[in-house]
């Protein structure tokens, strides 16, 4: 016998195979109906006893099934009187939260994440002034004057973080697109902080007025179809941001999206922060 245990017969065909338990099937159903949109955003899950006819499966099943579909956030559950599950379409949010994790474990640094911003981002500028729309430029002016009348800070926070999604979303890839905004959710838990200590200082208001001139400027270029101007313009605004919010050191600091568990939703929640 060789060493590492019994070997298959050469003229073995078949192997060992793990049978789904049920409760994973259907789970598995009911995900192909949220991906494929059979069943909508917000929509309710019909009664338990009616899938329980339909699956053919007992209650502890089904509801086996409803806690994976909840863990993977594709349904919130309300329990008691009134109670029920509705659909959750997938959330970009959710992986942001993983894969911060998984990098965090990995000892990863907030400059690593931004060095990955930076590679990927400034190019959907100049993609942007490529292609860009009349309905493009319409979308561009009407976030910048939304941002340059706000006169409450966080709000012209959330403002400068949805002109650059808007930026990235109008470039026209949805892969590209799907990373770096899963890259800005990471750097936004990560610098949340301090942000909101900046929150009414003159230095966040200079930096505020400084970035509705930048995003002025960009949307210039986009209309006269410079993308190499847009992509520069981008790369150093975003490495301003980087610097601004990486001070004292924080840019060197491993990622910790684990230590302030009261925090960590808060800049999701307000639509984002200050992250370029």
């Amino acid at each position: 016998m060789a060493a590492g245990g019994p070997q298959r017969p050469r003229d073995a065909i078949g192997r060992r195979v793990r049978v789904p338990k049920m409760a994973e099937l259907v789970a598995s159903d009911l995900r192909q109906a949220i991906i494929r949109n059979t069943l909508a955003e917000g929509q309710a899950l019909p009664p338990e006893a009616v899938l329980m006819g339909q699956y053919g499966v007992s209650r502890p099943t089904l509801r086996e099934a409803l806690r994976i579909l909840e863990a993977e956030s594709l349904i919130t559950v309300r329990r008691g009187a009134g109670g029920g599950a509705r659909v959750q379409s997938p959330n970009p949010a959710v992986a942001a939260r993983y894969a911060g994790l998984v990098l965090e474990h990995r000892g990863t640094t907030v400059a690593d994440v931004w060095d990955a911003r930076l590679m990927l981002e400034p190019p959907t500028a100049a993609a942007l002034a490529r292609r860009r729309t009349k309905a493009d430029l319409r979308a561009l002016r009407v976030s910048l004057a939304e941002h340059a009348a706000a006169t409450d800070q966080a709000q012209g926070v959330r403002l400068h973080n949805e002109f650059h999604t808007l930026v990235v979303n109008l470039a026209g890839n949805e892969t590209l697109a799907l990373l770096i905004n899963l890259l800005g959710e990471i750097i936004n838990r990560t610098t949340w902080t301090r942000v909101e200590a900046d929150l009414g200082t003159p230095e966040l208001e200079r930096a505020e007025r400084d970035t509705v001139r930048v995003h002025a400027t960009l949307v210039d270029l986009v209309e006269t179809g410079d993308a190499a101007g847009a992509q520069d313009l981008w790369r150093r605004h975003l490495g301003a941001g980087a610097r601004y919010l990486g001070q004292g050191g924080r840019n060197e600091a491993t990622l910790d999206l684990l230590g302030r568990p009261g925090e960590l939703g808060a800049p999701l929640a307000s639509g984002g922060w200050l992250a370029g």
